[in-house]
């Protein structure tokens, strides 16, 4: 029961074991870890490593509460150089699931097989097997019914499967990592730098938006990864945190880092950054939280003012201009003109200066009589007292009673940003931008509901790259996104090409608002059609609608009033935010009363 209770903590879902054996398989040494998940791990979760190995007392021991070998006494836990230490993730995962492990040593001939089953072990037998651990868990909460009715889809699961996976492969580019779902091979990772694993997770195309960053103080040594600041994106961005080869969640340095972009960026917008974090183990805490995903720091204020110092010193670097060396070494003299001359004469130009064009030569020269003899006959019809000069020149002024007095603008746009209308209570003030957000989510929301979609082929098409993690996400929103109107085709290697796109969204960056949609449809949590359909139409509408800032003329603004008055809701966007308000007319006397 005690077991079955911290794996409520600790193994909180199949991403949970995952995280927890992959970290064991490292702490073992493995320089080769295969992962393999089954349904995203309600069905089995298997990770194959090549490390030490257990011996056969070790491995029944490994099952038991508390059971580590990597520390001693609680002291140790200041001096920590391992992922795991508390020996709570191997007997929280045997009580809720079924789980057999084959391992070797080195210096043994031969294995041994454990089968484990809610905390009581089935079997136990000796087994020919490779160097290293096999771990296969099956029937993840088979003994919690209440756990496994809680989880979420499969795509869910397998997306936190994924984040979980990248954060430890992100840390540790010197081991080879393949991981596989459902048979189909998501990742195959080999060894490598920091620099080209953080390109094999996410695609080539962000290498260039990646500004190095090193320093290395008697505090703490920071290296890693920042983006430069056309990187930025609304949401979605890749950031991490890591310290020790261990990811964290720390919202102080975030803050950091973001600091450092202050007027390089939109407000409210996201930079990727990897940011490699080592610090003494003695000066940090990491035993906070099961997840070991939040960790203190003796020193916060210090680290902080180094990292912003070092984010500052890579845009400022990214940001000169440097010196331009033109390469001579075996290119040819190019000779240049010397007014004191050596050798070089100035071309001469050879010319008649007695040639006149208006003087008549010898030859016959052809000349028409441009006046003729009856000129007057051609402008008869022109006379002062004709009726036809009186058509064409002597036009009367209109009278006065025929003027009519150009209309006033019944709307006034204020700082670019709000549509300033009178009505019959007071002063009604409307946000541009939110309104045409609501008109145009209603207009998706309606195009996705009726069976035809308007598109747009693309006469170059875009090619935009996912990440495993967001291809789970996008093949399941696939639908929803071409009855919007978008064509995409799988290149493969997650590559993804845009074909068309809905009709009036010119101008829109298509690599960012197809992202962001999927990243929206991320975070939304849900995976029925109606909730993926609400995502998909409030990210196109806020990537389309007008941006803050435009003017617009009387004849736009009547039109976005119109069109905000037959929506479904004309007080808030579809996210809650409102749209208008009214300052009434008695607000307005008494205020200059």
């Amino acid at each position: 029961m005690a077991n079955q209770i911290a794996a409520g903590e600790v193994i909180q879902r199949p991403a949970s074991v995952v995280k927890e054996l992959v970290e064991n398989a490292i702490d073992a040494g493995a320089t080769v870890i295969n992962v393999v998940v089954v349904d995203a791990g309600r069905t089995s979760i298997q990770v194959i490593d090549n490390g030490r190995g257990m011996s056969e007392t070790d491995a029944r021991l490994a099952f038991e509460r508390h059971a580590t070998s990597k520390i001693r006494k609680a002291d140790d836990l200041f001096a920590l150089r391992t992922m795991g230490f508390r020996g709570e993730a191997l007997a929280s995962i045997a009580a809720v699931a079924q789980v057999e492990l084959k391992t070797r040593m080195e210096d043994d001939d031969i294995g041994t097989h454990l089968s484990i089953s809610g905390s009581r072990v089935v079997a136990q037998e000796p087994v020919s097997c490779p160097v290293g651990s096999n771990f296969s868990v099956e029937n993840l909460f088979f003994n919690v019914p209440v756990r496994r009715k809680f989880l979420k889809s499969n795509t869910t699961e397998l997306n936190n499967i994924l984040s979980a996976f990248e954060r430890i492969v992100l840390v540790y580019p010197e081991v080879s990592f393949t991981f596989h779902n459902n048979g189909v091979e998501v990742f195959n990772l080999k060894a490598s730098n920091t620099h080209q694993r953080i390109i094999d997770v996410f695609g080539k195309k962000i290498n260039q938006e990646l500004l190095p960053i090193s320093v290395d103080t008697t505090v703490c040594r920071i290296s890693g990864f920042v983006g430069k600041p056309e990187s930025a994106r609304k949401k979605g961005a890749h950031q991490y945190f890591f310290v020790n080869g261990r990811y964290m969640k720390h919202g102080f340095f975030h803050k950091g880092v973001m600091q450092a972009y202050e007027r390089l960026i939109v407000t409210g917008d996201q930079i990727p950054y990897f940011i490699y974090f080592n610090v003494e183990p003695e000066n940090i805490d990491v035993n906070i939280h099961p997840t070991k995903t939040e960790i203190k720091f003796d020193n916060e204020v210090a680290i902080w003012q180094i990292l912003t110092a070092a984010v500052k010193d890579a845009l400022g670097r990214f940001g000169d201009v440097t010196a331009i060396d033109f390469d001579v070494e075996g290119k040819p003299d190019i000779p240049v003109f010397s007014p004191t001359g050596d050798g070089f004469n100035a071309p001469k130009v050879d010319y008649n200066p007695q040639y006149n064009p208006f003087k008549e030569s010898g030859q016959q020269v052809y000349r028409r009589n441009y006046v003729p003899k009856d000129w007057e006959s051609l402008y008869e019809g022109l006379k002062p007292n004709s009726s036809e000069q009186k058509d064409f020149f002597d036009v009367e002024p209109p009278s006065a009673e025929g003027i009519i007095e150009e209309k006033a603008p019944t709307h006034y746009q204020y700082k670019g940003r709000y549509i300033m209308t009178a009505v019959k209570s007071g002063l009604m003030i409307i946000d541009q931008h939110r309104a045409h957000v609501r008109i145009l989510y209603d207009r998706y929301m309606q195009q996705m509901a009726s069976s035809g979609h308007s598109s747009q082929k693309m006469l170059f098409p875009e090619v935009v790259q996912f990440p495993p993690s967001d291809i789970v996400m996008l093949q399941k929103v696939m639908p929803e996104m071409e009855h919007l109107g978008f064509e995409l085709s799988d290149l493969g290697g997650g590559s993804y090409a845009v074909n068309g796109v809905p009709t009036g969204i010119e101008g829109v960056k298509i690599d960012s608002l197809i992202k962001d949609m999927v990243t929206t449809s991320m975070e939304s949590g849900s995976l029925d059609t109606d909730a993926i359909n609400h995502s998909l139409a409030l990210s196109l509408a806020r990537n389309a609608a007008i941006p803050l800032g435009q003017v617009l003329s009387n004849e736009e603004m009547e039109t976005i009033v119109n069109e905000l008055f037959t929506t479904s809701n004309v007080n808030y966007t579809p996210d809650g935010k409102s749209i208008l308000c009214i300052l009434k007319q008695h607000e307005i006397e008494q205020m200059l009363g």
